[in-house]
């Protein structure tokens, strides 16, 4: 979707100048960055819906993209991980990949599946979410 000429976004406690957007949704925009740390570094400001959603103050985003960043699904994807802040003791140690007690956890043998019952009703929650 384009951006729409007078409209105001807010990128935390900042105000973003119409002509930095580049692609926006009902929910999310995405910008160009005023200090990048490479060429091609964007911002694209989500998480509002699913912080409050799930009564959290915060997200863990994990973006992997090779089997020396954890990948074990071979294409780039994010992970969206909702926090509270009784989940870590040291902020510093959060690598998204840890659980409640800050123990590392061993995503093979105490990660269990879910039923398809159950991760239907998680995507029709969400489908009611975002609409």
């Amino acid at each position: 979707m384009d951006t729409v000429a007078g409209s105001k976004y807010r990128f935390g406690p900042h105000e973003i100048d119409e002509r930095q957007v580049f692609r926006t949704s009902p929910l999310s925009f995405a910008i160009v960055n005023i200090r990048p740390t490479r060429p091609g570094h964007i911002l694209y400001e989500i998480g509002a819906r699913v912080e409050q959603y799930h009564r959290a103050s915060s997200l863990t985003f994990t973006i992997q993209d090779g089997p020396h960043s954890g990948q074990t699904v071979p294409h780039v994807h994010v992970h969206i991980v909702p926090r509270r802040k009784e989940d870590f003791e040291n902020n510093d140690n959060n690598n998204g990949m840890m659980n409640a007690k800050n123990e590392t956890l061993d995503l093979d043998i105490e990660r269990k599946d879910r039923t398809m019952e159950e991760m239907a009703q998680e995507a029709k929650e969400y489908r009611a979410l975002f609409s």
